[in-house]
């Protein structure tokens, strides 16, 4: 079975039908496919944004009704409140007395602290307590009130909140039975806590979202909302709830006296989406234009392709002919134009394509015989260094034969130093390699410059066991010692920690040499050409392009120098995984 193929289909019909298939069909699909998410997505965002609004609502009226509840835990839990309304007064002074002593110091102090609260009352049915300034009586009218009725019906000691509403507006207020201390001769106590309305209002309305808010209660019945003719109402149904708008509930879930009750808001779809419905006509504009302008371009550049490839293909069948002859056609930048420009420069280069291919074969041999040379320089080398290495060796023998330990031993360090240096092994050596380097170093060291110069070397756990760039610390020591403690007159100190913690190796080095000023040590660490002679520089930049080969970024380099004080490198290197060149 042959696969459908459009090479046999001519170019302007490939035109036409790239046209359609990827200008026309894409262009209305995609504007509807726009105008419908982005209608969802703003019907998204809105609802996001409502739930939000609907969160802080939600918490700032909560906030209100547990500072209430709060001051009502308060007086819940007074013996000595409990006792003066339960105590029978003989007489009024008795009374009186008590209730300027106590009671009211106690009913006043909470209104100015919480702006919620606008009044608190103590309801009591004992007949010696007076009713006036914040204590009342329980009267026949009192029992018949519905917060009164709420209070006696909640279970016992547990705040009710009763919603009423009055010509001002809506009310709130927290009312429970103070009968933690009752006695079998207590008398009944209710504290009634009201909320201000205006505090209520402003908690509710300040919630930043274009929509209507409702405030239900676990009856089902709307107490409080922005829009007042749906107070009363029992729920929010279609007849509050237009067609098509978005509705969020936020439900008080075991939150005390407020479990049951509901945070709802609404928003009409013409609202939410009006922006949307404003830029359909723009959409419908831009569609037109999308699809106007590509049939003139694409009608257009048509024409022109089909032309200039038609003469192409003319002067195509002549070469067949053995005929290089160039194509007339004019300089053009487009792919065609390459393409003529590119065919008339071969027809040119055929005729010099022997004389190239002789060329090229000449260089090939020349290459070859310098990479022999290369690798005979390579051999020669190698045959110097186990002629010095065997010298060396020669000399540390001598030199124990004749009792003189200590040049033994600066010769036997002296030859691992150079052995180690040539050494055409692997590029990773654990750090207690590198260690023995630098401990034959300083050794060496030591002994040019006697007590001029000390060294410690601190190694913490674990850090030998890490695997390092060969000779990568070195450098380090030797500028410490050759550059920085060399030319000074006093005793020269070198300090070497090493810590391996957190996945990665800390190098530290501290000497008191003669230091480096800002100036030299910028340049030290810029990227610049060294001048000749600057060998420290060299080193260090060697040593930092190292580092960048094998950690890239995550090798971390720090250099801070002082005149006359000395100098302090700090080098961190990952582990266990180098991010180039594996071991």
């Amino acid at each position: 079975m042959t696969r459908p193929s459009l090479n046999n289909v001519r170019l302007r019909n490939k035109l036409l039908l790239l046209y359609f298939l990827s200008v026309f069909f894409p262009i209305v699909v995609t504007n509807a496919l726009f105008y419908s998410v982005t209608a969802h997505n703003v019907r998204s965002q809105k609802e996001r944004d409502m739930h939000l609004a609907l969160d802080r609502v939600q918490a700032a009226f909560r906030s209100r009704i547990e500072d209430a509840v709060g001051i009502s835990s308060v007086f819940y839990m007074d013996g000595s409140m409990n006792d003066a309304l339960d105590t029978d007064y003989a007489a009024t002074v008795d009374y009186l007395e008590v209730y300027e002593d106590y009671l009211r110091p106690n009913l006043r102090k909470y209104a100015p602290v919480y702006r919620s609260i606008q009044e608190l009352t103590l309801y009591t049915d004992n007949p010696t307590v007076l009713g006036a300034g914040g204590v009342d009586r329980i009267t026949d009218p009192v029992r018949r009130e519905e917060w009164y009725e709420r209070a006696m019906a909640a279970p016992s000691g547990v705040p009710a909140l009763v919603h009423s509403r009055t010509p001002a507006g809506s009310a709130f207020s927290i009312v429970r039975r103070l009968n933690v201390f009752d006695g079998p001769a207590s008398y009944v106590k209710i504290l009634k806590i009201d909320l201000s309305p205006d505090m209520v209002r402003q908690t509710l309305d300040n919630r930043g979202m274009p929509s209507e808010l409702y405030l239900v209660s676990p009856s089902g019945v709307v107490e409080y909302a922005t829009d007042s003719t749906a107070v009363g109402r029992h729920g929010y149904d279609s007849a509050i709830l237009p067609k098509g708008a978005l509705a969020v509930e936020k439900r008080y879930d075991n939150v005390g006296c407020l479990s049951g009750w509901t945070v709802a808001g609404l928003v009409p779809e013409a609202e939410m989406l009006s922006e949307v419905r404003k830029s359909r006509v723009f959409v419908v504009y831009l569609a037109c234009a999308n699809l106007l302008l590509p049939t003139f371009v694409i009608a257009w550049i048509s024409k022109s392709l089909h032309d200039r490839l038609l003469r192409i293909v003319k002067q195509i069948k002549k070469v067949k002919n053995r005929n290089f002859e160039p194509i007339p056609l004019a300089e053009c930048a487009d792919e065609i134009g390459q393409l003529a420009t590119e065919f008339n420069r071969m027809t040119r280069q055929i005729k010099t394509l022997i004389d190239d291919v002789y060329l090229a074969d000449i260089q090939k041999k020349d290459l070859e015989l310098q990479r022999r040379r290369a690798q005979l320089h390579a051999l020669q080398s190698q045959i110097n260094p186990h002629f010095l290495f065997n010298t060396l060796e020669t000399l540390r023998m001598r030199s124990l034969i004749k009792g003189e330990e200590e040049t033994a031993r600066i010769i036997g360090r002296l030859s691992k130093i150079f052995r180690r240096s040539l050494s055409w092994g692997s590029d990773w050596i654990p750090v207690r390699q590198e260690l023995e380097l630098i401990e034959s170093f300083l050794d060496i060291q030591k002994y040019r410059f006697g007590d001029k110069l000390a060294y410690r070397i601190q190694v913490g756990e674990g850090a030998e066991s890490y695997r390092i760039p060969k000779m990568i610390l070195l450098p380090f020591v030797e500028n410490a010692s050759i550059h920085g403690i060399e030319s000074i007159e006093a005793q020269g100190l070198i300090e070497l920690e090493l810590a391996a913690s957190g996945g990665e190796l800390t190098f530290l080095l501290r000497d008191n040499g003669k230091g480096m000023d800002a100036r030299k040590l910028g340049e030290l660490l810029s990227d610049k050409r060294p001048e000749e002679g600057a060998e420290e520089r060299v080193g260090i930049r060697n040593v930092a392009a190292r580092l960048h080969l094998y950690y890239g970024k995550e090798a971390s380099l720090q250099i801070e120098s002082e005149p006359g004080i000395g100098t302090t490198v700090l080098l961190r290197l990952p582990h266990p995984h180098p991010i180039n060149f594996p071991q």
